[in-house]
């Protein structure tokens, strides 16, 4: 019997028909590959560049100079605080000595008197809140000898003392716990944008954090070196004049700027830490301020209060030793040293170092004395 399947058709497949399916087949595969590659290559696009990252870190050490300058604001209102209410412990303390005194002073009338039966009424005085109210009520005051009324008055003086200084120390106390926590608050901040700082920072490969480092160092050279010419010069004028004019409050600017620029020079290379004074480490304000104070002037611990002390002038006429200011906050301060440039204790990560002064934004400047 024939069979009734129907016979397979065969498909004949040409050169052309072969070359077309091996050139899809190719076209495909190649398509993928590039998907795949752009997709490898997309998160590399989207990384920032060094100068980006550069600018936001800036900003972030920015950010962290103002918070900085908070947290000294705040810890130097907490030291004084602390002081505050520990005075007003130790006084509450003696007041409450005082006190106990003048009691135990009743307490001995009034043992005196329950032994001879003559007024036992006066040991209850020391159980009042009260004593002038208990002997009115009691018409007792007549048989009151003076040294008893005499005993009675101080007590009430040192138990009214005593109270004020208590209060006074609550009071102190809890100013000292609101400014911890606003210290607390200050050291958070920091805190949080170094972190954030360090974050962008560790994203860059070795070779990008080689060639900043490079540049940094690059930069830093030449502004000391234009800092030393300016100093020369600045000493050769002053030869010229045949001495430095005198400066109220004792000794020659020239020789109170020598100070601060010594002072200055002495701490190249040490690091910044923030709301750190020296001997081992400063932030910026804490550099001025230990500048200046070797050259007998006392500066407050601030920028924001730095920037109010002294005689402000004009950035065409800066001279050495005068405070340069930066930022529209006034976040940052350096020394000035001449020749355009300015020892400063920069940022976290870096050094006490010159600096070109125009490498801010420049707020003002003041001439301390």
């Amino acid at each position: 019997m024939a069979s009734h399947r129907k016979p397979r058709t065969r498909i004949l497949k040409s050169a052309s028909t072969k070359r077309g399916v091996l050139g899809v087949t190719t076209a495909a595969l190649a398509s993928v590959s590039l998907l795949s590659q752009s997709a490898q290559a997309a998160p590399n696009d989207d990384k920032p560049s060094i100068s980006e990252v550069k600018k936001k870190v800036d900003k972030l050490y920015q950010q962290a100079e103002t918070s900085t300058q908070k947290y000294n604001e705040a810890k130097e209102k907490t030291d004084a605080q602390r002081e505050k209410a520990d005075r007003s412990l130790d006084e509450a303390a003696k007041r409450t000595a005082k006190l106990n005194d003048a009691r135990r002073t009743l307490g001995n009338y009034a043992t005196a008197q329950y032994r001879t039966g003559s007024m036992s009424e006066t040991a209850t005085l020391l159980l009042t809140e009260d004593p002038q109210q208990f002997f009115q009520q009691s018409h007792m005051l007549d048989r009151v000898s003076g040294r008893q009324k005499e005993a009675v008055t101080e007590f009430e003086k040192q138990q009214k003392a005593a109270k004020e200084k208590r209060e006074a120390a609550t009071d102190e106390l809890a100013s000292l716990t609101a400014s911890q926590k606003a210290l607390k608050k200050n050291k958070q901040e920091v805190q949080d944008k170094l972190a954030e700082a360090r974050k962008l920072l560790s994203k860059l490969t070795a070779e990008e954090k080689a060639r900043l480092a490079k540049i940094e160092k690059q930069k830093q050279e030449a502004a000391r070196k234009a800092a030393e010419r300016a100093e020369k010069a600045r000493h050769d004028a002053e030869k010229g004049k045949g001495g430095s004019h005198s400066r109220p409050g004792g000794g020659s600017h020239s020789t109170q700027v020598d100070k601060v620029l010594a002072y200055a020079k002495s701490q190249l290379g040490k690091p910044y830490v923030w709301g750190a004074t020296g001997p081992s480490s400063f932030d910026c304000s804490g550099l001025t301020q230990g500048a200046w104070k070797a050259a007998g002037i006392s500066l407050p611990r601030t920028t924001w209060d730095q920037v109010k002390v002294g005689t402000k002038v004009a950035k065409s006429e800066m001279k050495p030793g005068d405070l340069v200011f930066f930022y529209d906050d006034i976040s940052h301060v350096g020394i000035y040293v001449g020749g355009g440039q300015m020892i400063h204790a920069p940022k976290p990560g870096a050094d006490v170092t010159y600096e070109n002064v125009s490498y801010m934004p420049y707020h003002s400047a003041v001439r301390p004395g």
